[in-house]
């Protein structure tokens, strides 16, 4: 990691897909959920997913803290209960098999998931309007395999939505319980992403500078968040969870 922050330079085109990937987590954050999963492909472009994801892990973890404060009243305590110890054990998978599972097999199985169930909502008509309160066993499985994806490319958000976005909770307490799952679950990952990769002070001061960018996409995504209307809210998260999953499955194809 060192060494790819160390060797970036103001006319670099890496610098700057950094900052937009920046600025996607920010958003994320803010309450548009997925747009984050965006910021480690966009770096895949130039370097390893699992260095862009460790880069990425402490601006994830500082826009989670501006995230939960702003939605700290607005979460639904029950998929809290169930998606947090499921997307934990679901880091303590990836780390486990990280030698042994490929970013490729893991990006097509998130990609074609989340394509499998945007193509179900939009097509079968009996599914439109009904509301699911969500059963335990399919969150336990569901939060288990967002953490493990989480892990390996902070692309946890398709296999969470699958599950949550059935319930049609409304658009705050979605954006809430998302931005928690997920602080919870990045602060899951520090541990193992040590292990994993070297953090130096070069790579933390370089992670000073993208905050501030973080910071205004959290703000920003907070405020598209309670201008959008209820539908089009929804409809913009599975739009963006579409164009990940099919991301997704080039990239695990390429």
């Amino acid at each position: 990691m060192a060494a790819i922050v160390e060797a970036l330079s103001p006319g670099d085109v890496l610098l700057w897909l950094f900052f937009l990937a920046a600025f996607f987590v920010g958003l994320s954050k803010g309450g548009l959920p997925g747009i984050g999963a965006l910021s480690v492909p966009l770096l895949s472009l130039s370097i390893s997913p699992l260095a862009a994801a460790a880069i990425l892990l402490p601006i994830f973890i500082l826009s989670d803290v501006a995230g939960v404060w702003l939605y700290r009243r607005e979460f639904s305590l029950r998929n809290l209960k169930i998606l947090i110890p499921a997307g934990i054990a679901g880091v303590v998978v990836g780390w486990l098999t990280a030698a042994i599972v490929s970013d490729q097999m893991v990006a097509v199985l998130v990609g074609i998931t989340g394509i499998g169930f945007c193509l179900k909502t939009w097509l079968l008509s009996e599914d439109k309007g009904q509301r699911s309160q969500g059963g335990l066993l399919p969150g336990l499985f569901w939060g288990t395999v967002s953490g493990f994806t989480s892990f390996v490319s902070h692309a946890g958000a398709p296999p969470y939505q699958v599950y949550v976005l059935p319930q049609r909770l409304p658009k705050n307490v979605f954006a809430g319980t998302t931005t928690i799952v997920f602080a919870v679950i990045n602060l899951a990952k520090v541990v193992p992403y040590s292990a994993l990769q070297t953090y130096t002070s070069s790579v933390f001061l370089f992670c000073a500078w993208l905050l501030p960018v973080a910071l205004v996409g959290t703000f920003i995504g907070k405020l598209l968040t309670q201008l959008m209307p209820e539908k089009w809210f929804f409809l913009a998260v599975q739009i963006v969870l579409f164009v990940i999953s099919i991301r997704l499955v080039i990239n695990g194809l390429s």
